[in-house]
Formats: C-alpha cells, sequence, structure tokens
C-alpha cells in the first residue's frame, strides 16, 4: 500500500489566532462579549489618553437575535480617531497596530480588537463596522470590513465619507458576536466599575442590553496621566533576535557606535569600557558579528553591571492623586490613601508599583481583603488567585498589625505598569512571580498600611473619647444639682457679682469643660456637644 504523503503549510497570523482564540481570552461566549468589551474600551481610553484628551467613553451592548444569542457590541471615544488608510489595517490584519513600540500602553500584543472581529465573524459572520475622524478633520470615514483569514488580510464590506458640519475627533467600533449576558453581565459591570476607579477624569456611559437603565460615571477630576514616551531597550533586556534586528536596522559603522545608537543609558565612554572588558573590538562593525558573536554580546549585555537602570519615562503611572480619587468616587469610602513607589527594573523593564486602599463608608465587609488588581490602567478580573498581588495580600501581610480584623470593609488596589507586564498568559489576567515586582509590592501595600493603621488608631481613640463623654454627660445633671445645693449659704461659689450659681450655670460650666479638654487632644466627636440636651430626669 502507498504510504500516505504529509502535507505541510504554513498559518497566518490571523489564521493561528482563529484556531486559536482560547488563548486571547474567547474561550466561549461569555468569556468572549466580556473580553469584547474589555478590549474595545481599552483601544477607546489608549485613544484618549497618549494625547491628553480627556475620554468621554460611550459603551452599548444590544440583543441582536434572541434565538442565537448574537449581541451587538458598541463602543465610541473622543479620541484622535484613524487616519481612513489605517483603518482597514489596524482592523483587519492581526500583528498590525500602534502598539509595538518600547512604551506603556493598555494593551501588549494588538491583538484584541481583532480578536473581537475574529471571534464575531466566525460565531455571526457579520463584519465589523467602523467609524472614524481623526484629530483636525472636517470628515467622517465609515467602513464595514471582513478578514481574509488565510491572508491575514482586510476585506472591505462598504466604505463612505461625510463631510462634517464643524470638526470632530474620536472612533466609534460596533461588531457583531454570540455572547452570554447573563453569565457575562456581572464580570462586565465590574470592569467598568473599576475601570472608572483607575479613570475618574473619564466620562463612561454604559447602556445595558435590558435598556431600561443607563449607568454613569462622571469625571471628578481633570488631572490625568502624564502621557508615556518612546524610548530604546535597555541592555539588560536584549536577546538574540532582538540583537539581529537591530544590528540589521541601525546604520552604525563600529559596535561602540552601535550600542549608543541602540540602547538607552549608554553613553560612548560606558560602551567602550563594556566592549573592553567584554573582550570585543570596539572599532569592529556590528555587521561582522557571527551567530556566536551575537550570542555571546548578548549575554555580555544582560550580564553587565554598569549600565544605568532603565529610565520610567516610558511609562505612565495613575499618582496618588488619580487613585485616591478613583477609589472615593466609585467606592465612598470613610478612608483612602495611595503611594506611587520609585521606578523599578526586571531583566531590563522598567516598572512602578502603585497601591491604593479604601477602608470603611460603603465598603460591605468581607472575611478577608477585597484586592482590585489593574496592569498598565487595565482592570484585571479573571485567575485572581494565580497572581503575585493575592499572594501578597492574602497570606504575606500580617493585617492585624494594622489594626485590621476581619471580617473588614477593605478594599486593596495595586496597580504594576510596565513597558512589558510580565502576564503569565495571552489572557493578560495575572501576574508572574517575578521577585523584583513582588518585593515593590509587598513594599507599597506596608506603606499605605501603615497610614491607614494612624487612622485606625485615631478613631479608635476618638471612639473610646465620645463613649467617655456620653458617660460623662449623663451624670452632668446629677453632679449639677449636688454643686447647686452646695453652693447655697453659708458655703457658696459665686459667679463674681454676688449672685449664686444656679444649676443650669453650673451644667454649662461642666459642658465648657469637656469641650476644652477635646480641643486640647484634637478629638472629633461626629454630634455638637453644645447642641446636647442635658436633662435631669
Amino acid at each position: 500500500m502507498p504510504r500516505r504523503k504529509e502535507v505541510f503549510r504554513s498559518l497566518s497570523a490571523a489564521e493561528f489566532f482563529y484556531r486559536n482564540r482560547e488563548i486571547a481570552g474567547f474561550s466561549n461566549p461569555s468569556r468572549a462579549l466580556y473580553q469584547t468589551v474589555r478590549e474595545l474600551v481599552e483601544n477607546a481610553l489608549d485613544a484618549c489618553d497618549s494625547h491628553e484628551i480627556l475620554p468621554s467613553i460611550y459603551i452599548r451592548i444590544k440583543e441582536e437575535d434572541p434565538e442565537k444569542s448574537h449581541y451587538r457590541v458598541t463602543v465610541s471615544d473622543n479620541g484622535i480617531g484613524i487616519p481612513p488608510q489605517y483603518v482597514p489595517y489596524a482592523f483587519g490584519r492581526v500583528l498590525f497596530g500602534s502598539k509595538y513600540r518600547l512604551r506603556q500602553t493598555r494593551g501588549m500584543f494588538g491583538l484584541g480588537a481583532k480578536m473581537a472581529i475574529l471571534y464575531g465573524q466566525l460565531t455571526t459572520g457579520k463584519p465589523v463596522e467602523i467609524e472614524t475622524s481623526p484629530l483636525g478633520s472636517r470628515y467622517k470615514y465609515y467602513f464595514k470590513i471582513l478578514v481574509d483569514i488565510k491572508k491575514n488580510e482586510p476585506i472591505i464590506v462598504d466604505q463612505r465619507i461625510r463631510r462634517l458640519k464643524r470638526k470632530s475627533h474620536g472612533t466609534t467600533v460596533s461588531v457583531v458576536i454570540e455572547g452570554d449576558w447573563a453569565r457575562a453581565k456581572n464580570k462586565i459591570f465590574e470592569y467598568i466599575k473599576r475601570t472608572a476607579i483607575a479613570a475618574p477624569y473619564a466620562n463612561i456611559t454604559f447602556v445595558p442590553p435590558e435598556g431600561d437603565r443607563v449607568i454613569t460615571y462622571t469625571r471628578t477630576i481633570t488631572k490625568m496621566p502624564i502621557p508615556p514616551k518612546e524610548v530604546k531597550p535597555h541592555p539588560h533586556g536584549v536577546d538574540m533576535e532582538m540583537l539581529k534586528m537591530l544590528i540589521a536596522s541601525i546604520e552604525a559603522n563600529t559596535l561602540k557606535e552601535f550600542l549608543v545608537e541602540a540602547f538607552q543609558g549608554v553613553g560612548e565612554i560606558s560602551a567602550e569600557k563594556f566592549l573592553r572588558e567584554a573582550g570585543f573590538n570596539p572599532n569592529m562593525s556590528p555587521k561582522l558579528l557571527t551567530n556566536e558573536g551575537i550570542k555571546t554580546l548578548m549575554i555580555k549585555l544582560k550580564n553587565y553591571k554598569g549600565f544605568k537602570p532603565p529610565r520610567a519615562d516610558a511609562l505612565s503611572p495613575l499618582g496618588k492623586e488619580i487613585i485616591e480619587a478613583g477609589l472615593r468616587s466609585v467606592l465612598e469610602p470613610e478612608f483612602v490613601t495611595a503611594v506611587t513607589r520609585r521606578p523599578s527594573a526586571y531583566s531590563g523593564h522598567s516598572f512602578i508599583v502603585e497601591v491604593g486602599i479604601a477602608y470603611g463608608g460603603k465598603i460591605k465587609p468581607k472575611d478577608e481583603p477585597q484586592l482590585y488588581r489593574f496592569a498598565n490602567k487595565i482592570p484585571l478580573l479573571y485567575d485572581e488567585k494565580a497572581d503575585v498581588s493575592w499572594k501578597i495580600v492574602s497570606s504575606e501581610i500580617d493585617w492585624k498589625s494594622y489594626n485590621v480584623d476581619f471580617p473588614a470593609p477593605l478594599v486593596v488596589l495595586v496597580h504594576i505598569c510596565s513597558t512589558k507586564v510580565p502576564y503569565k498568559g495571552v489572557g493578560k489576567e495575572s501576574i508572574a512571580d517575578v521577585p523584583e515586582i513582588e518585593r515593590e509590592i509587598k513594599n507599597a501595600i506596608r506603606e499605605a498600611a501603615r497610614k491607614l493603621r494612624l487612622y485606625l488608631s485615631r478613631k479608635k481613640r476618638e471612639e473610646e473619647a465620645k463613649r467617655k463623654v456620653l458617660t460623662f454627660l449623663k451624670y452632668i445633671p446629677e453632679v449639677a444639682e449636688s454643686l447647686a445645693l452646695l453652693s447655697k449659704p453659708p458655703v457658696s461659689i459665686a459667679n463674681g457679682d454676688g449672685n449664686y450659681l444656679s444649676t443650669d450655670d453650673i451644667k454649662k460650666m461642666l459642658l465648657n469643660l469637656v469641650i476644652a479638654k477635646l480641643e486640647r487632644t484634637g478629638i472629633k466627636l461626629d454630634f455638637n456637644l453644645e447642641d446636647f440636651d442635658i436633662r435631669i430626669e
């Protein structure tokens, strides 16, 4: 019998992710609906943040076909818009976009929106619809696009242009997918709520499928995070393929020139010193390096201790003021604080850890801390127990030492921003246990928790003082009456003009003594002592 021949062929990027969509979070209708909302909202916020435009985001989920569980997800923003010549590729070609640069963005792989479009095409056969008006344009461009999965190329189903009466800017993306709203809605509501916490400078409107209500988070602060800058790679974060690409793309006559041009924090003096110590000729052309030479250079670059640490201007932390404003406006706690740590680095990638703590108020008590995780301003809702932050918050922080007894109304927010967030998977829902990041999270939580301890200690003192004052106030009538009796002749307490003090006079004197004592100690009560009604029963 003749043997069957094996057939070999390549896959396009679109076909690969079409076949393996679960790795990007599109594993079932429930998760896909959540992921679609998340990816489109991330793109909308990035389009505003990157150009310091105060965001106004509109999100709507509409049931298109109840029998087939088809939902239309629409997200609009007032961001910079997309030049029309790039729209087909931005939405119809996988691994094409503006996020393949070394700076912090919400998205990481350039997959999300395209995966939503591919998933919609797979489950409903309908094209994605895009309306966009670039910054400064008087035109609105409308597209309907499908993806040629085999070629990883856009198919333009429809294309139109309309002149606007006045200049406008922003983008609306609308995609129909198979979804499960009943199972996904809690996650979607929570995602939008946490997005509002991280972006209190945004107006966010959400219309769910029922259409019986509109959820609005109104802007409470106009301060925005400083946009990140694009930076060169750091020598400690280099690998073989990156080195090869840099050598091929950078015009440099010598290795010394190449290092100075290719990497951040490398000057002529430090480049020459490194090359001498690593055994390379500084005047050698980088184009002459063999594979073995490139490998040796990579290892030496990674291990050399003389380079400056990675720059942090590629990062865009939220900052103390924004975190506190977000927690305060959405959760309405009685106490809130936030900490932004100094920039650090792991494997040549800069990162900043931020922590916020909210306590009391309208936060419901739970048996353990309520953890709100964010990475590059993105709320992370799935795989919480697999995240390094959960390990620290749940088992490595002794909350009793910070005067927190569970059940407690405690929310801990952890935000990690980096040019390369160490996610555990393509789904981007949990952070890996990187020692440098773990250390910074611990230190940030402890720093914020110390402020909480001060607040709770003060609150405890005030509650004890309140109990003592209330007890004392109960006895003032009897004490005042007794002192009034004692003040009668021949033993008297005069008020300065020859008259004797009445019971009411003595009550006022005693009350003033209590007020003076409280003022000296700085303790505030939640009622006015002067209005306190003291009667003799």
